[in-house]
């Protein structure tokens, strides 16, 4: 089993959440938090910041959190995930699409209305631990987990524990 520990960024401002826009492998798009995958040796926030400056071109300058901590576990494809979710309380810079990794392909501030429509073709574990955290505000850590069955996207199912 593969794990993996992804770094989430809820940033704010007037004009809504920042949302960006992933190209995957099998070419389709979907929209979550800027973020992804800390390296081995990373500290998460350290990382988180790098992800986040290199995917939208914005500076993080203070934290909060984490506000939650997803976990899924996809034992047929090999992998395990956790993700953690923190709160910027500060940034700077100005929102530019950069990603050397060339999946993200687009940034926006979202506006509250707009957050379902865009996070509809994410994963549940993006898109429910999100869209509950936009609802309620809640400043302590929360958890959910996933089980994963399935050998790739276009065959799993999701299961929320």
């Amino acid at each position: 089993m593969r794990d993996w520990l992804v770094g989430g960024a809820l940033i704010e401002s007037p004009d809504g959440l920042l949302l960006v826009q992933n190209k995957r492998r099998d070419g389709s798009h979907d929209w979550s938090t800027p973020g992804g995958v800390i390296e081995e040796g990373e500290e998460l926030l350290a990382g988180l910041a790098r992800e986040v400056e290199e995917e939208t071109g914005l500076v993080v300058t203070e934290w909060a959190g984490p506000v939650y901590e997803v976990l899924i576990v996809a034992p047929e494809m090999g992998w395990r995930l956790r993700v953690e979710a923190h709160v910027a309380l500060a940034f700077e810079g100005e929102l530019t699409v950069a990603d050397p990794d060339g999946i993200v392909v687009d940034a926006r501030f979202v506006a509250a209305h707009e957050h379902e429509a865009h996070l509809s073709a994410c994963s549940p574990w993006v898109r429910e631990p999100l869209l509950e955290w936009l609802a309620e505000r809640w400043a302590q850590q929360r958890g959910f987990e996933y089980d994963v069955v399935g050998q790739d996207r276009s065959t799993m199912t999701v299961t929320r524990r």
